[in-house]
């Protein structure tokens, strides 16, 4: 119990953060909505294949991620509250509490992007119960990998663009395996058809937060 309150702290602590400066917040829709304009002026009138409205809808969605989410450990570093949080809690903890953060984020980024997305295009779905599960498994994944790299670079001195540079080969199998999904969601291939790629998100986002998990008390402390 006292873990669970604990975890629980920081993720109050950092939506309270979030809630006061909407930094992540305002970052993450403002760029959503201009990389989807930007992509609505550049189809037009043109239709254009399943498999690219896909990969153009996980483009913004992970681009939009690697931007906005990496300020999670950078603002404990400038704030000085990294000490604070080392020495009251447990780095389980603590990355528990950032991961719970990041997947609320990435979850609202993902379906503020998929509804834009699909309202301006008008693209119908005809599995929206596979789609949903596609967002809620790639945003799991993204947030894994999001939380242990941020805290990984937060002490660099240049830490800005360092997680977009490490994050994005890192999520090659998730980008292939999401797009897959949603093309297949869009098309009404149901749940048989995706069962691959829905695997491969479980194993990529259970075997990213295990690593994470390990590796974090280690980049915690060091």
């Amino acid at each position: 119990m006292n873990w669970i309150r604990g975890a629980w702290a920081v993720f109050r602590k950092d939506l309270r953060t979030e809630l006061r400066s909407r930094y992540a917040v305002n970052v993450l829709l403002m760029f959503v909505l201009s990389a989807l304009l930007l992509v609505l002026f550049a189809i037009g009138q043109e239709s254009v294949s399943e498999r690219v409205q896909s990969a153009l809808l996980w483009i913004v969605i992970l681009f939009s991620a690697s931007i906005g989410l990496g300020r999670s450990f950078v603002s404990e570093e400038e704030t000085g509250t990294m000490l604070l949080l080392q020495l009251n809690t447990r780095a389980s903890m603590v990355f528990a509490g950032k991961l719970l953060y990041t997947l609320l984020l990435v979850l609202g980024l993902n379906t503020v992007a998929v509804l834009v997305f699909l309202i301006v295009l008008g693209i119908p779905v005809r599995s929206p119960g596979l789609l949903a599960a596609t967002l809620a498994l790639g945003a799991l994944g993204l947030s894994g990998a999001t939380t242990l790299l941020a805290a990984l670079i937060a002490r660099a001195a240049r830490s800005g663009p360092l997680l977009p540079v490490l994050l994005l080969p890192l999520l090659v199998p998730l980008l292939l395996s999401v797009v897959t999904a949603t093309r297949k969601a869009i098309l009404g291939a149901g749940w048989a058809a995706a069962e691959t790629e829905l695997l491969t998100l479980v194993g990529f986002a259970g075997a990213t937060i295990s690593a994470a998990t390990l590796l974090f008390d280690y980049v915690w402390t060091d």
